[in-house]
């Protein structure tokens, strides 16, 4: 998969294809296909694994045929029982059995939403590693602090890699709480009536959503048709990453300047250059995080709309909604997450330029310092609870690595 107008995509690979969807819609079906054999429900004759009836050159068929329907998993369905049938046909009788397309549709979302948080979990503990060594490396490194675009105080690069790092680690914890998305199985209208009709038992349901769960590593919850926080919880997450990296992304931008010149990304053969200006060097890397910061909050603002569209047993046009927007958000936040940890990775920081721009900003930026304390000498430290802030963002990194 390529995305044109959104360079930097394929850092994302494989993930949230529309092959790898269709894959995930396999993977469901099959458990809960297992999950009927191993209880009981289905004959021993009908277990299958389904592998090797879908595969990425069914995609544009699957895709074409999703509009009669309105959901992917009608003609992928379609297509997979009647090549189970050729192979299979006790297979095939029991496939499906019990569930309806949401429930199919929203555990593929859930195999692939799951992915995607690994790989962005990946980039955040990179990520936190380099900022927890630049943290320390330049805990004395004088530089000016700014606030409102103007020089404010005397500060360290140390103190100001501990807050990029507070906001990595804070997107670490907030995507820790939310990634481990439920199964979802409820039937036509949320009840689990046909599940029960087919085994004669609620407490043989309970069994049958249990293994179906244990085989694809997803948690066990009571049917979310309607109530999708799940989701919701997840693209604000996402968000919160975008927020921490653009956050970083601001501070490279501006420190990239070059009347400023405090940092610049590393230097990559064939990157940052200019299609007319040769003396360029563009901080892409930035530019492009910055870029996923500034798009990420209204995809996430679309999956909240879906959510509260929810009406009756299944959305009309709420669910649908959210299927591209949590594809192009995982997309996106995964490619800003690589960019991020492959930017603070190759960082530069040009230690002589800051202390060159807190010296020309003397006396001025001592004025706070003066007022407090008449007698300060220019120059004189004023680092506050610097180290201790240091120290805290740094223990904190440690943790769960």
């Amino acid at each position: 998969m390529s995305d044109l107008l959104w360079p930097g995509d394929e850092r994302a690979g494989d993930l949230f294809t529309d092959a790898a969807v269709c894959a995930a819609m396999v993977r469901a079906e099959a458990a809960w296909l297992a999950a009927l054999v191993l209880h009981g429900v289905a004959a021993p004759d009908a277990r299958d694994d389904l592998n090797g009836l879908i595969g990425p050159d069914d995609v544009a068929a699957v895709a074409a045929g999703a509009e009669s329907g309105g959901n992917p998993l009608i003609p992928l369905l379609k297509l997979l029982r009647k090549r189970l049938g050729a192979r299979n046909p006790a297979a095939a009788s029991w496939l499906h059995r019990g569930l309806t397309s949401q429930d199919v549709v929203d555990t593929g979302l859930a195999l692939c939403l799951r992915d995607a948080a690994d790989r962005i979990g990946d980039d955040l503990a990179a990520q936190a590693t380099t900022l927890a060594r630049l943290a320390e490396e330049h805990r004395d490194t004088p530089m000016a602090g700014r606030t409102l675009t103007q020089h404010a105080v005397p500060i360290t690069f140390g103190l100001k890699a501990a807050g990029w790092l507070t906001g990595v680690l804070d997107a670490r914890d907030r995507l820790a709480a939310v990634s481990d998305l439920p199964l979802q199985v409820g039937g036509a209208a949320g009840s689990l009536a046909a599940p029960v009709a087919l085994s004669g038992s609620a407490v043989v349901v309970g069994d049958l959503i249990e293994t179906t769960a244990e085989t694809l590593g997803l948690p066990v919850r009571d049917p979310w048709h309607t109530a999708r926080a799940p989701l919701t919880g997840l693209a604000d997450a996402m968000v919160t990453c975008t927020d921490a990296w653009g956050r970083i992304a601001n501070d490279v931008l501006v420190a990239a300047r070059p009347e400023i010149h405090e940092l610049s990304e590393g230097t990559v053969a064939g990157r940052g250059g200019s299609s007319a200006m040769p003396n360029k060097q563009n901080p892409v890397l930035s530019v492009l995080v910055k870029r996923a910061a500034l798009a990420a909050p209204f995809l996430a603002a679309t999956v909240h709309a879906g959510a509260a569209a929810a009406v009756d047993e299944r959305p009309d046009g709420g669910w649908h909604v959210e299927w591209a927007t949590l594809r192009t958000l995982a997309r996106r936040t995964v490619t800003a997450g690589s960019q991020t940890a492959e930017l603070l990775a190759g960082l530069q920081v040009e230690t002589a330029w800051m202390t060159a721009n807190l010296t020309a900003a003397r006396p001025g930026i001592d004025a706070e310092q003066r007022s407090i304390n008449p007698g300060a000498a220019s120059g004189e430290p004023y680092p506050g609870t610097t180290d201790r802030i240091i120290d805290a963002a740094i223990a904190r990194a440690k943790e769960h690595r």
